[in-house]
């Protein structure tokens, strides 16, 4: 006797990697790994848009960088990521909604939810721990349908010295400011679902050489974006660099063991 096993919804995860200063086949093997054992609901494709398949694990579906029509000295900051992923044709997934994840992340709890939130259209991203307001969205993890956000692209692609005049480095403001343009205002995940270990784990300044970070309750993505890295924070260690004495006062961190069990292949 056959058994009929539920066939479960389809979720299209996506990541970027260019380049080998960063990020490597090793960080893109582990996001899949951490996405793969918390989606309990959903089937996962999980998607790499790379120049390098070298060291993919077979279960990534690769796909090549996203291009942008405009002058290569203005492709630059980042903006590959927060405009070239706007494309409304990306990897042959137009009608398709995508969940985004930086490679610099790690998953502590249930996906589940995160991809069943989002209604329509909606673009949902973490609202920025570092700035005030409901302005500007966390690149780190962002969820929208692809086909909806090629407006941005292509004016990016029209004007990139204008935009980069007025944004800088600062990609994820530029990708925010269209998306309120054209709904008015940013949906953002819930404030516990998405932590920063830089901004919401770490204790304040003084308490560092004495505190042990914690994972706060209700944590599914921790993003650890700048210093320090997932690597150092584990070993108790800014960054792998000197740091200069005054600076070692408030640039310290103890011991945080804990992050091994959640980030692993």
């Amino acid at each position: 006797m056959s058994i009929n096993h539920p066939v479960l919804p389809v979720v299209h995860v996506i990541c970027i990697k260019w380049g080998l200063a960063l990020y490597g086949a090793k960080d893109v093997n582990r996001l899949y790994g951490m996405v793969a054992r918390n989606m309990h609901r959903h089937e996962v494709r999980f998607h790499c848009f790379t120049e390098d398949y070298a060291g993919l694990r077979d279960e990534v579906i690769t796909h090549p960088l996203p291009i942008l029509e405009c002058d290569p000295g203005k492709v630059k900051h980042g903006y590959l990521k927060e405009v070239g992923l706007c494309d409304d044709h990306l990897g042959g997934l137009h009608g398709q909604r995508v969940i985004f994840f930086d490679l610099d992340v790690i998953i502590t709890d249930s996906l589940d939810e995160m991809v069943e939130l989002p209604q329509g259209d909606d673009f949902v991203i973490i609202n920025d721990w570092n700035t005030r307001g409901n302005r500007v969205g966390q690149a780190t993890c962002y969820s929208f349908k692809v086909g909806t956000l090629g407006f941005a692209k292509k004016y990016f692609e029209e004007h990139p010295q204008e935009v980069i005049r007025q944004y800088g480095t600062a990609c994820q403001e530029y990708l925010s400011s269209k998306v309120i343009e054209k709904w008015g205002a940013l949906k953002f995940w819930p404030a516990d679902w998405c932590q920063s270990f830089k901004f919401t784990v770490l204790p304040v300044w003084y308490r560092r050489a004495f505190v042990t970070p914690e994972l706060p309750t209700g944590t599914k993505v921790l993003a650890f974006h700048g210093s320090p890295k997932i690597e150092d924070a584990m070993l108790g260690r800014w960054s792998n660099e000197e740091i200069p004495f005054l600076k070692r006062l408030y640039k310290t961190i103890r011991p945080c063991p804990w992050i091994a069990q959640f980030w692993t292949d």
